[in-house]
């Protein structure tokens, strides 16, 4: 009914195996969902530069249309007068 010595040091070495197993595969699992993280991290500043570029783009665009804006309206009152 009991186990033998041997039988005993093999359970022993596979229980070993299990746990051995156990932490390379949640070490993996961390190593991935780090990588995953810092993946995320810079895509994220890579969008922010780009918002920044598109708002610095929509600034300059939007000064160009004031200030053509302000250049019609001048002509527009000098050719009334």
């Amino acid at each position: 009914m009991y186990l033998s010595e041997t039988e005993e040091i093999i359970a022993i070495i596979i229980c070993c195996c299990i746990v051995i197993g156990f932490v390379v595969k949640t070490i993996q699992d961390i190593k991935s969902t780090i990588a995953e993280e810092k993946e995320k991290a810079a895509q994220q500043k890579a969008d922010e530069e780009k918002v920044k570029t598109l708002i610095s783009y929509l600034d300059a665009k939007n000064e160009l249309i004031q200030t053509y804006l302000k250049t019609k309206n001048k002509i527009d009152q000098n050719s009334k007068e």
